[in-house]
């Protein structure tokens, strides 16, 4: 079985879904941040379910919003664009489930930050916008980083919400884990193997320098 096919259309999807999720998750991660109000603990709550929530239930609200009757894919329909059964959609499934690993490790990372150097930028002269960008955004890099390797390693792994947006064509929208899926179907335990043992390794690379960012990350808080 080919596995060099699902694992290219596997590393496109995830690094799709984690560009799109440093830009969302470090937006939204910021903005809760420094958001004081008890709406605030409902929203994060709210953008957490894709954390506890089944894959299948993610799929199936996919579905209801971007079908051909759905509430956005009614519309999208007019500019035929249709997201359910193509790699894009593969990319939004994985989007979806992997946005609260970077988007709690972006919050923690800001909420690090000494609000004393903000406030210093701030004296200084600083517009607010400068002052993330010169100020919050390097000082919570390495946290930010760190999520986005534990997006990147879930996205990469993600199953179920695939499949059922996305579907299972060989070439198209069939992505890693969906082959392995496919592959113990047809009972090819070889080339499942062969991919199981693709997938682990590169996750648990993505982990490991994930682990290497995070731990000094939360060695500068307790220090303070």
């Amino acid at each position: 079985m080919d596995i060099w096919a699902p694992l290219l259309l596997s590393l496109k999807v995830a690094l799709w879904a984690t560009g799109l999720n440093l830009l969302l998750g470090t937006a939204v991660a910021y903005g809760l941040s420094r958001w004081r109000s008890p709406i605030a603990a409902l929203v994060d709550s709210l953008l957490t379910l894709p954390l506890v929530l089944p894959p299948t239930v993610l799929g199936y609200y996919l579905l209801v919003i971007l079908g051909r009757h759905g509430v956005l894919g009614a519309w999208l329909e007019r500019w035929n664009i249709n997201p359910v059964f193509t790699w894009q959609g593969a990319v939004i499934a994985s989007t979806l489930v992997a946005f609260p690993m970077i988007q709690k490790a972006a919050r923690a990372a800001f909420e690090d930050v000494d609000p004393h150097l903000e406030g210093a930028a701030r004296v200084l002269g600083l517009p607010e916008w400068s002052v993330f960008f010169r100020v919050s955004l390097p000082l919570a890099a390495r946290g930010i980083t760190a999520g986005a390797l534990l997006a990147f390693a879930r996205a990469l792994g993600e199953f179920g919400a695939t499949l059922m947006i996305a579907g299972n064509l060989p070439g198209r929208t069939q992505t890693l884990s969906v082959a392995i899926y496919a592959a113990v179907q047809a009972g090819d335990d070889a080339g499942a193997n062969t991919m199981v043992i693709v997938a682990s390794i590169t996750c648990v690379v993505a982990l490991l320098i994930a682990g290497r960012l995070a731990p000094q990350h939360s060695q500068r808080r307790s220090e303070r």
